[in-house]
């Protein structure tokens, strides 16, 4: 990637460019943990279909036996539960890719167990990191819903009506905010400057100062291009699932569990890695515009002398 500060084209150009300098660390990652999450749910299936005749309700009258019940259950449950999963195995993954980022800026390759080594020691930080966030957005979520709960109790409909109509876009403009000062750019700094949990919000919060809207921008971008390419490459899979689960009969389930699986794999093998570039060039341009970082970069890389 150049070293000096980069262009909305410059950025996605580097982050494409790290993914396929290091593709093992970035989209092996991201496959590996996917591909491991999702196995519980299509082996649970399979188990359960082979003994005990799982399936779905495909009967069409309208009557749930309490196996095309199970079925329901197992086939909808474990795949949210290998989701959350996943998503906690993303997080690891996005801690990677900042390492990889780093390493690629000097001319560095980073192997599987290279960039998974480099997050010894601030493997629970990054958990506490992302638990402290999501507590946070939660909190804000339910002083907003119990504000409603009152205002519905409370108020007339025409109060409702101008309150809500003054009070959502100022809650969405809220969240975005957030997104962007606390959310976007704290792993990074976890990661690449041995920050706390809290230091490293700080930190992001910092170098996102004077760059709200250029970051905003980039983020959204990056959301559209990430949320479109994973439709695209689990479309044909979801809807295979949805069909065949259907068209089965006793083996709906383990289809349905199992192109539901393969969808969520092939999306996340092209978002999570892309999403966590993007973000991590990001964070190295922030520090390259405010702090003069490219020249430290160039004397890792050896172009200047130390």
């Amino acid at each position: 990637m150049p070293l000096h500060p980069l262009s909305l084209g410059a950025i996605y150009d580097a982050s494409f460019r790290i993914i396929r300098f290091n593709p093992k660390a970035t989209v092996g990652s991201a496959v590996l943990v996917a591909a491991v999450a999702m196995a519980i749910p299509v082996l649970l299936t399979a188990v359960l279909t082979f003994t005990v005749g799982l399936t779905l309700d495909t009967s069409g009258t309208g009557e749930i036996s309490d196996t095309d019940l199970l079925g329901t259950l197992v086939a909808y449950g474990s795949v949210g539960l290998a989701s959350v999963l996943q998503s906690i195995g993303i997080i690891f993954v996005t801690g990677m890719v900042a390492h990889v980022t780093k390493a690629a800026a000097v001319g560095r390759r980073l192997s599987l167990g290279e960039a998974w080594a480099a997050t010894h020691g601030r493997r629970w930080r990054l958990v506490g990191l992302a638990t402290v966030l999501g507590l946070a957005l939660t909190v804000i979520i339910a002083v907003y819903v119990v504000f409603w709960v009152l205002l519905v109790v409370l108020a007339d409909v025409v109060v409702i009506v101008v309150v809500g109509l003054l009070s959502v876009p100022l809650f969405l403009a809220l969240l975005t905010w957030f997104w962007i000062r606390f959310y976007y750019l704290p792993v990074p700094a976890l990661m690449l400057e041995r920050l706390g949990v809290l230091s490293s919000i700080g930190r992001g919060y910092r170098l996102t100062r004077d760059q709200f809207w250029r970051t905003l921008g980039i983020g959204l971008l990056t959301v559209l291009i990430a949320g479109t390419a994973a439709q695209v490459l689990s479309f044909p899979f979801s809807l295979v699932a949805q069909i065949g689960s259907l068209a089965a009969g006793e083996y709906g389930a383990l289809v349905f569990v199992l192109g539901t699986a393969i969808a969520q794999v092939l999306s996340t093998a092209f978002v999570a890695p892309f999403s966590a570039a993007v973000t991590s060039v990001q964070y190295l341009d922030q520090r390259m515009r405010k702090e003069a970082y490219d020249v430290e970069l160039m004397r890792e890389a050896g172009v200047l002398d130390t």
